[in-house]
């Protein structure tokens, strides 16, 4: 019955664990994979990236993007929620304002106003992409509590609930599909992004990438792209689970 159990789980989740092990099929394999792009690159000495490993890298982007999210969703669900209560509200404006001009900022142009206070590397990196996960979350946490029915508010309140108790118990259930299609948004955002922060030095799977750029050698770009691509899919379709719908726009 446990056997069965697990299957039954394994095919519920089957989008989920093909992408996972594609993913971490080709991270492990792509070292044997420099026939193939000295093939169709024959031009090129070098067709492999090697400086790093690709296991390598790709522990450093997933840490560059969880590290940013996690910040990014405590930061973002934080301010929603107190720009949704009383003593806070006068402040919306504001906080959509600000997080929307975090994320219309370029990437670059934010690396660049970073990097003289904090140095090359990881750094600068995380700054950007906080400053750019920000935007969806808090607008999804916001639009997620405010569309509540207030008869259920309403219901909680003649319960004899605090304001905590309803926030915990009653608005943050109700708004969370809301809030994790914010959250969805963000991540895939960050995952995107991070490859951008291997411009000031912080290692991911933009690293490649941008060694390719500047050697003339595609084959890199596609290597670091590639990667880059397949994870994000992997997490979108964790999310997918989670939230239970298609798509997020």
């Amino acid at each position: 019955m446990k056997f069965a159990a697990f299957v039954q789980k394994l095919k519920n989740y089957r989008a989920v664990v093909i992408s996972a092990g594609l993913f971490t099929a080709l991270v492990f394999a792509m070292p044997l994979s420099k026939p193939w792009f000295a093939s169709w690159f024959p031009q090129l000495d070098q067709p492999l990236y090697d400086r790093e490993s690709f296991f390598e890298l790709t522990i450093a982007h997933i840490k560059l993007a969880g590290v940013s999210s996690a910040i990014a969703v405590i930061t973002g669900v934080g301010l929603g929620i107190a720009v949704t209560r009383k003593s806070g509200r006068e402040f919306e404006q504001l906080v959509s304002a600000g997080s929307a001009i975090g994320q219309t900022f370029p990437p670059a142009a934010v690396l660049a106003i970073v990097v003289p206070m904090v140095g090359f590397g990881f750094w600068p990196a995380l700054v950007a992409l906080i400053l750019y996960g920000l935007l969806p979350i808090i607008e999804n946490t916001i639009s997620g509590l405010k569309n509540i029915n207030p008869d259920i508010l309403e219901s909680a309140e003649g319960m004899g609930m605090t304001s905590w108790q309803r926030l915990w118990q009653v608005e943050l259930p109700l708004a969370s599909p809301a809030i994790l299609a914010g959250i969805r948004v963000s991540v895939m955002i960050n995952i995107g992004t991070a490859a951008i922060g291997s411009t000031v030095g912080a290692k991911s799977l933009g690293t490649p990438i941008i060694a390719g750029l500047v050697s003339h050698n595609p084959a890199y770009v596609i290597q670091g792209a590639i990667l880059t691509a397949l994870l994000a899919v992997l997490v979108d379709k964790i999310f997918e689970e989670l939230i239970g719908q298609d798509r997020v726009i």
